[in-house]
């Protein structure tokens, strides 16, 4: 785990006054066939943020993103309309002052310029350390620290590689709509098999990242298991997964104020 001796910069960001709270979110994965998930996210855009300085969303946006030329696609393809609705939607943070910040994630690595520009966003890089409220945070997505499984991050390693993302993105739109699909089944298969020890963030790369980024905060999503854990060198707040397609919906948001993080539900 290589940590970043990056800062959240308010005054660069364009960031609002320091009163105002930070939201954190993470691991909605949207999809236009889950209709009460999208229908949350909208109302957590169109409301809820109204009252954020900033708002960060740590990975996984959306269920897969095959590319930001999805954007262009006509509206007759299955994602695209979806893609610039929720773009769209976005955007509407920035044109209210609220800033938005945007992590890759295991489902959404191929998120670009072209998609931040769209979405009036700004890319965090992972991990990245933020100063808030007199806290100093360390941010990530989550898949990197889950260190015991592998042969995820053996994947991890190549689908973050710039020359295969290229040759990925070379291939025509259908195709690499087939492969999301498909990875998506591997994925919800290998979620359905249980919460496996390899599937969590291990002891050693937690205890790495608190040392390289010199924070005692950390925040993260990506295992689906939301808690607030006291490790060693620091607190680990963990971010639920939004799912409210489901028997029994979850889903939350952790806030940053004054008065520190507390986790919200919906």
């Amino acid at each position: 785990m290589i940590a970043t001796n990056a800062s959240f910069d308010r005054g660069a960001a364009g960031a609002a006054k320091q009163s105002r709270p930070l939201f954190f979110i993470s691991d909605l994965h949207l999809s236009e066939a889950l209709p009460n998930t999208v229908t949350a996210f909208e109302h957590f855009v169109e409301v809820t943020a109204n009252e954020a300085d900033s708002v960060f969303i740590l990975g996984d946006l959306f269920e897969f993103w095959i590319g930001d030329d999805i954007l262009d696609a006509p509206s007759s393809h299955p994602r695209a309309a979806f893609a610039r609705r929720m773009t769209r939607l976005m955007h509407t943070l920035s044109e209210r002052g609220i800033g938005l910040y945007v992590m890759h994630g295991n489902r959404d690595f191929l998120l670009g310029p072209r998609f931040m520009k769209d979405a009036g966003a700004m890319l965090l890089p992972e991990p990245f350390v933020i100063t808030g409220f007199g806290k100093r945070i360390v941010l990530a997505h989550g898949d990197g620290l889950c260190t015991a499984d592998r042969g995820y991050q053996a994947f991890r390693a190549l689908a973050r590689n710039r020359i295969a993302q290229r040759l990925f993105l070379a291939l025509p739109l259908d195709t690499r709509m087939g492969v999301g699909q498909r990875m998506r089944t591997k994925s919800e298969g290998g979620r359905m098999a249980g919460a496996a020890p390899k599937y969590d963030v291990t002891r050693k790369a937690v205890s790495e990242l608190f040392i390289a980024s010199h924070t005692h905060t950390l925040i993260h999503g990506h295992t689906h298991r939301p808690a607030m854990h006291r490790e060693v060198e620091g607190v680990r707040w963990v971010l639920p997964d939004w799912e409210l397609d489901v028997a029994a919906p979850r889903g939350g948001y952790l806030r940053l104020d004054e008065q520190g993080l507390r986790a919200l539900p919906l």
